[in-house]
């Protein structure tokens, strides 16, 4: 036997008050997050990956965060490495903000729905989250809509992504935690110094242009600090001495007589105890048959 016709599950109009009181909830209970768009830099077509991705666009949107308690995960994990952690929480978003707010066409980018890879950052906590997964069909057809989206993400782990977003909490992660190298400048340039967050070009002798951007500029002794390198021959190359470096924005000139690499490590972190250990077996017992496992 066929539905009764004479009841409907779709009426436009409840539709509508249904996702107005949704989106009326989440400004009352909701957080104010930012959302910030990847940008695919160099993918690998072979394993389908992005080997360099960027943030350079964020998007300030109310979002429900459905944790209560704490976030999901395993938390932090005690190791003899240090300390992990591995924090989740889920985001749920109206579609119908989403589209007014991300997916604008006055917007640099225009998307259809959140995509796995993107990044939110939560005021609440200052932590940046990466969406692992988008379910789009919850709560399932309830007046034969779907009003929300529903974004299950885990702390983000910065890998040397180029974050340049203007939130000033965000981009510290690239400063703090990417790949630097410090050049100790000849002088402090023709225009007295660099500009944090500018970028800079080194020309070599073969003709390779090597960019950087700046991360901190110490007009004191002339060091300069730069991050997220690449090169116009898609090679990884390192700044040299002797060799001007030109800033885009501050348009200083200087020459470096000293490179040396920044090795970023957690506070939490014992490396430097082997790193300055210089007897192994200070730590290591090679009188046993495994020193590296069970005594046997």
């Amino acid at each position: 036997m066929a539905r009764n016709p004479n009841f409907r599950q779709k009426v436009k109009s409840e539709q509508n008050l249904y996702e107005d009181i949704i989106i009326e909830s989440m400004k009352i209970y909701g957080q104010d997050v930012y959302y910030l768009p990847r940008t695919i830099v160099n993918e690998n077509t072979i394993l389908g990956e992005d080997v360099a991705s960027s943030f350079t666009t964020s998007y300030k949107i109310e979002m429900y965060l459905e944790n209560t308690e704490a976030f999901d995960g395993e938390g932090d994990l005690f190791t003899k490495f240090g300390v992990e952690i591995r924090d989740e929480a889920t985001f749920i978003v109206a579609r119908k903000r989403w589209s007014q707010t991300v997916a604008s066409s006055n917007n640099d980018i225009t998307v259809l729905r959140p995509k796995e890879g993107d990044l939110i950052w939560l005021t609440l906590s200052n932590k940046l989250f990466e969406i692992m997964h988008v379910e789009h069909e919850s709560p399932f057809y309830q007046l034969s809509n779907l009003p929300t989206y529903k974004m299950r993400c885990q702390l983000f782990e910065y890998s040397g992504e180029d974050i340049d977003t203007g939130i000033d909490g965000a981009n510290a992660i690239q400063s703090d935690f990417g790949y630097r190298v410090s050049l100790t400048m000849d002088s402090d340039g023709t225009t007295g110094g660099y500009t944090i967050g500018e970028s800079v070009t080194q020309t070599f002798t073969d003709g390779t242009i090597l960019t950087g951007e700046v991360a901190a500029w110490s007009d004191s002794d002339n060091i300069l600090h730069l991050v997220n390198f690449g090169a116009d021959d898609g090679a990884f190359h390192l700044p040299v001495t002797g060799r001007s470096v030109l800033g885009a924005l501050s348009a200083n000139i200087a020459t470096p007589s000293a490179v040396a690499e920044e090795l970023k490590q957690n506070k939490n972190e014992q490396n430097d105890t082997f790193e300055t250990t210089n007897d192994v077996m200070s730590f290591l017992d090679f009188s046993e048959t495994n020193p590296f496992g069970d005594v046997q």
